[in-house]
């Protein structure tokens, strides 16, 4: 089969939807060589997230100066005669979108939906926002031929909030980038504690520093704890309310946060930690999770939405804004090894469900379907 995708977070994203487009991609062509990969991406990347193998992967751009200064039309629509000449029979859109005028060319789609944060809290968008995420996702489900929801949980969501026949929709989860399930030597971890200044026990969280990932929980459970958390996270306004916290409460030494880490460094800090914590509002599925459950780190995350999908029945869970049990989750896990084992070796059991080879199949078994 010669399959397309709509690959801009491919070449351009470096967070959750870039990741679970590259991941997918590199699945995909690993597992199922024998099909083509068509990445449409709409203009020049700035850095090389992703090199496509020209055997069974490609990337393809805009043939036409028209289309080349105007890339995002040629995403909407323009890129459907690129997809003509191309041959392509199946075309995925990898976040919540394709172009329009597939299925008068005969084009199958597909359509990942990762989550509909817009509607479930729209305070943290802007109007105009909300407006366009919904038009476009509610378009993109209503014509792909099905489409897939990375939980349960935003299955729910979409046939709630963007009323599409639960039929339609197959849940199919996300897995997490190799270098989490790769054991490093002692010398390259020891290099990464010397590198980060990093003390011999740590609590770490990783994910943007916005309201939505609500790190401020866990800043505020660390006070009185004798430990220290690392955040890894690009930074945004709402880090401003966690660092005056912070100094409001002379815990300085308390706290670190780090940056621009690669991805064998950011695998390595993961095993390193003593715990994980995850205190986010919602996610659509929680990758970092995951990622810590591969590296055997016992995790604590908040119970609501789609959280306990992605931990499992042994991680510990909290209230999203009880600063108590958050602390009491800390201080059992950093008091107990025992404890600490056992949800380490359950967890990492429960986790392989989440593995490369079933993500393919399962993605792949959809192409063939509809294909």
């Amino acid at each position: 089969m010669n399959i397309g995708f709509e690959a801009k977070r491919v070449f351009h994203n470096t967070t959750g939807l870039g990741n679970y487009s590259r991941d997918l991609v590199r699945l995909l062509s690993q597992y199922y060589p024998e099909n083509k990969y068509y990445l449409y991406n709409p203009k020049t990347a700035k850095q090389n997230l992703f090199l496509p193998n020209n055997s069974n992967v490609f990337e393809k751009k805009p043939t036409t100066p028209f289309y080349t200064k105007f890339y995002n039309l040629w995403r909407q629509k323009g890129v459907v005669k690129d997809l003509v000449n191309d041959q392509i029979t199946i075309f995925h859109g990898l976040s919540g979108e394709i172009p329009r005028g597939l299925a008068a060319h005969n084009i199958k789609s597909i359509v990942t939906i990762h989550d509909l944060i817009f509607v479930k809290y729209p305070h943290l968008y802007s109007f105009f926002d909300r407006k366009i995420h919904f038009y476009k996702f509610k378009k993109a489900a209503q014509e792909a031929d099905l489409v897939i929801a990375i939980s349960e949980q935003t299955k729910n969501d979409i046939v709630e909030f963007l009323k599409i026949d639960p039929s339609k929709i197959k849940v199919i989860y996300q897995g997490c980038h190799a270098a989490f399930k790769t054991t490093f030597s002692k010398e390259k971890k020891a290099d990464v504690i010397k590198k980060y200044d990093l003390p011999e026990e740590f609590i770490l969280n990783v994910g943007t520093i916005e309201t939505r990932k609500n790190v401020l929980l866990a800043v505020k459970a660390i006070k009185d704890i004798d430990s220290c958390l690392v955040i890894v996270g690009k930074e945004t306004a709402y880090t401003t309310e966690v660092k005056n916290y912070i100094r409001a409460n002379n815990i300085q030494h308390k706290v670190k946060f780090l940056q621009g880490l690669d991805i064998n460094e950011l695998a390595m800090l993961y095993q390193l930690a003593t715990i994980f914590v995850y205190p986010s509002l919602y996610e659509g599925f929680g990758i970092p999770i995951i990622e810590a459950l591969y590296c055997k780190t016992p995790v604590i995350t908040t119970n609501n939405g789609v959280f306990p999908e992605a931990g499992g029945p042994h991680t510990l869970y909290v209230a999203p804004t009880n600063v108590e049990q958050m602390k009491e989750a800390m201080e059992r896990l950093l008091n107990d090894q025992n404890l600490r084992n056992e949800i380490t070796s359950r967890s990492y059991e429960f986790v392989q469900k989440f593995n490369d080879k079933n993500i393919a199949l399962a993605v792949n078994k959809l192409y063939t379907n509809i294909g």
